[in-house]
């Protein structure tokens, strides 16, 4: 690894102190311990075959008082998850082009509900004697993808509507759309509320509706225009939904929204390398997408937000990763979970207090779309507001 990666890692790893980092080395040569209060021994025990650390073997020594040796190679590792690396090595994808948990170290060996990279911070810091963050969020990220604004007011969704005798349905969307099924955005912002120094964000497809970017609302109509404002007058923030297909200019949405944004997901959680450096040329400083599709954790083993480090190019960016860590549909997708409110809520129970003990950026993800009758999804989001209230 370059140095400036390393160095970067080493910072990241010790909360960004400076002082402290600069106490840390990490090499093999014996004759730069003593410069030094705590060595990190290179060994890139995650490589090609992907082997896991030794939990059998200590990972830290102390040869002299005030001296520690770290023997797990936790700066290799943190850079294999954040980069994404194991992505490189493994090119397994599903349909959409998706890595999942599935095929990830991580889900075959059931640790996405453990930040190990936060763990070994934890345990630099205790070695360098430094202060652990109080327990507590550092930044709450309330979410929300806009895959579709409303359900009939739109040709297709009309005709449908007729076509299943929901003419009543469609003539009072029509009339108001906050009669639409899908327009729950004002429910949304007042549940939010509720959340003190939260940061809602709203994600504005820019899709040309077409296959699986179906359906697309338009961004210079009267109906997203009142949204925008509605939502900008309440505090949230918006960020482009990339389209699944093709990557949509950030210019765009912003002479449409009348202010920049920087914030970006992809659409379908799908995130090729290719792309993440295009949206880095485009200008995006903030990426949502790190979450895995078909399991709720840690994908990046990190409840902190980090800059991505391009693992083909070595490259350290200026895009930095907001890891996902629940989504809607991933708790109730019988393809995904499939998990009952009760294990849902118990679930997001274990990985909030896990953000909150490290001291990290809770951002989760619901969909203004999947806050139906026929689902769970809206009890179970009032629950999880009301806990971090």
């Amino acid at each position: 690894m370059k140095n400036e990666i390393v160095q970067y890692i080493i910072s990241w790893l010790c909360y960004e102190r400076p002082q402290a980092a600069q106490r840390v080395a990490y090499t093999a040569d014996v004759t730069q311990h003593d410069q030094y209060d705590v060595i990190i021994l290179p060994n890139g025990h995650l490589g090609k075959d992907i082997i896991l650390p030794d939990m059998n073997k200590p990972v830290v020594s102390c040869p002299a008082k005030g001296k520690y040796i770290i023997h797990t190679d936790i700066v290799y590792t943190a850079f294999f998850f954040i980069s994404r690396a194991e992505e490189v090595i493994n090119t397994q994808r599903d349909e959409h082009g998706r890595f999942l948990a599935q095929y990830s170290i991580l889900g075959k060996n059931s640790r996405l509900l453990i930040p190990l990279l936060d763990e070994y911070a934890r345990l630099l810091l205790k070695c360098l004697n430094e202060s652990f963050p109080s327990t507590g969020f550092n930044n709450i990220y309330l979410t929300h993808d806009i895959d579709s604004m409303t359900q009939y007011r739109h040709l297709r969704g009309a005709l449908g509507g007729f076509k299943r005798g929901e003419w009543r349905q469609v003539l009072a969307s029509w009339k108001n759309i906050h009669n639409d099924p899908l327009y729950t955005f004002p429910w949304l912002v007042e549940q939010d509320k509720k959340v003190a120094n939260a940061q809602p964000i709203y994600f504005v497809k820019m899709t040309s509706g077409l296959g699986y970017d179906y359906p697309q609302y338009w961004l210079k109509g009267e109906d997203f225009h009142q949204l925008n404002a509605y939502l900008l007058r309440n505090g949230a923030y918006t960020g482009i939904h990339n389209s699944y297909y093709n990557m949509a200019q950030r210019i765009t949405l912003d002479k449409t929204v009348e202010h920049p944004t920087v914030y970006q997901r992809f659409h379908y959680l799908r995130c090729p390398f290719l792309k993440m450096r295009l949206i880095h040329q485009l200008g995006y400083t903030d990426d949502f997408t790190m979450g895995f599709a078909d399991r709720a954790g840690f994908r990046l083993q990190t409840t902190r937000a980090v800059r991505w480090i391009d693992p083909e190019q070595m490259q350290l960016t200026q895009l930095t990763l907001h890891p996902l860590m629940i989504m809607d549909t991933t708790l109730s997708n019988e393809n995904y979970m499939h998990l009952t409110e009760d294990e849902a809520y118990y679930l997001c129970q274990q990985i909030i207090d896990k953000v909150r003990m490290h001291h990290g950026d809770l951002c989760i993800l619901w969909h203004n779309s999947n806050l139906l009758p026929t689902t769970y999804h809206a009890s179970l989001y009032s629950k999880i507001i009301t806990l971090l209230a």
